[in-house]
């Protein structure tokens, strides 16, 4: 199976990298997309670069509802988008991605196929680790 942990993307890092040295000023991430193209022919996550700059086939993009830091040393902060009843139904979800307030895509995730039911909401989490 291909490594689909997950990535900071090339366009984060170097973000990150400039506000370090105070050459810019780093913005929020503020916004979860899901497509349903992070998986190849055979239905297994295709492996993540960090070179993407947009889900391969992106199909709704919504704003933050949460987020939250998951360890004492807030290395870690986890981030909560819900997928409403109604919303992407019929749809096989394989891939997310954070963006940022700049536009960005930030980090970037494949997985297994989760199909999304009409009725049923979907609350999905996503982590940066440090």
């Amino acid at each position: 199976m291909a490594d689909n942990k997950g990535v900071i993307t090339v366009t984060g890092r170097r973000k990150i990298c400039m506000a370090h040295v105070g050459d810019a000023e780093l913005p929020a991430i503020i916004k979860m997309a899901w497509g349903n193209g992070g998986v190849d022919g055979e239905g297994q996550p295709i492996a993540t670069t960090g070179n993407e700059i947009g889900l391969y086939n992106e199909l709704l993009i919504k704003d933050i509802e949460s987020h939250e830091y998951t360890n004492e040393e807030r290395t870690t902060c986890r981030y909560t988008a819900t997928l409403e009843a109604g919303e992407l139904s019929g749809e096989e979800i394989s891939e997310m991605g954070l963006y940022d307030a700049e536009g960005d895509l930030v980090a970037y995730r494949t997985f297994l196929r989760k199909g999304k039911d009409a009725d049923i909401p979907q609350i999905y989490d996503m982590d940066e680790i440090f």
